[in-house]
């Protein structure tokens, strides 16, 4: 019973080794080849099995996780170009449409928020905290943190 899972543990742990290797090399110049080549698949198979495995092709998931990496860069007030190169792409205009297809809003303006909202939880950090959670702590009864929300 064991030997008929085998194969399927196997294609398994050579895709996941494929996703470390983009997990690990996202900045670089990859592409399908090489991370086909990691798993020791045909580019088309790997595709395939990659999609099942992770919902996402191998080129939609090297996007998903340079995006991520940029959001946390332009968190701890990077430039936008400096972004765009370090996470791995070419053009900062391509970066800037990628960016703003899939999270809604460009790089400057989704760092322009995370720069207010570090400023709000400076100044009104219970605002921030869900309030399923300070009413447990105690903290939205008679506490020296209450804020006055407007």
């Amino acid at each position: 019973m064991q030997g008929e899972n085998y194969p399927k543990v196997y294609l398994y742990r050579r895709i996941v080794k494929a996703k470390l290797f983009i997990d690990e090399n996202f900045a670089g110049d990859i592409d399908l080849d090489h991370i086909a080549d990691e798993a020791f698949f045909s580019k088309f198979h790997f595709i395939r099995l990659f999609k099942n495995a992770y919902a996402k092709t191998p080129h939609q998931y090297l996007t998903f996780v340079r995006i991520e990496r940029s959001k946390l860069l332009l968190k701890e007030g990077k430039s936008v170009a400096e972004v765009c190169y370090t996470v791995g792409f070419d053009s900062i205009s391509s970066f800037t449409g990628l960016f703003k297809r899939l999270t809604g809003q460009t790089p400057s303006a989704y760092q322009q928020l995370q720069q207010k909202i570090k400023e709000e939880i400076k100044t009104t950090p219970l605002k921030h905290i869900p309030n399923c959670f300070a009413e447990m702590k105690g903290w939205t009864q008679n506490s020296n943190f209450e804020e006055v929300r407007s």
